[in-house]
């Protein structure tokens, strides 16, 4: 399976470029996990069957209703999005907390998967898993073997 991935965080989090994370950290100003470049992403595992292709991401803390997977032009794309807020009002204080998670991973498919066929979702236990059908391949007819008479 060839894989490509897609890394579009720089425009959006301008800390994660190589010069600035150099900078930054020279002090131990920011030493953290946050800056690995990889740290947004969720890890991928790619299994070939016999008719099908198994993908699994690990993406805890995630509903089922966060996900968005589609495939356009042997492209599949998956990504998600959680807001979570809360406000706490009492008579001297407000306090308010939210939280942002989002990632994107796009791989090309191989050319022996079926983007027609149905691709199976699953969500259990932090575990977003995917089976995408492989093209049945035509099976050249068999040998006629012709006498001559």
């Amino acid at each position: 399976m060839t894989l490509i991935k897609f890394n579009n965080r720089n425009r959006l989090f301008p800390w994660s470029n190589s010069g600035l994370k150099s900078f930054l950290s020279s002090d131990d100003f920011f030493n953290d996990d946050f800056f690995v470049e990889d740290s947004l992403m969720p890890e991928m595992n790619i299994k070939e069957h016999e008719n099908d292709f198994e993908v699994e991401f690990a993406a805890p803390g995630f509903s089922k209703k966060d996900f968005e997977i589609t495939i356009n032009d042997s492209m599949l794309s998956v990504s998600a999005e959680k807001q979570h807020e809360t406000e706490e009002k009492e008579e001297d204080y407000i306090r308010k907390e939210f939280s942002y998670d989002a990632f994107k991973r796009s791989l090309r498919l191989p050319d022996n998967v079926d983007p027609e066929n149905k691709v199976n979702a699953t969500y259990k236990n932090g575990i977003l898993r995917l089976n995408l059908l492989k093209k049945k391949e035509r099976q050249a007819p068999p040998k006629k073997v012709i006498e001559v008479i």
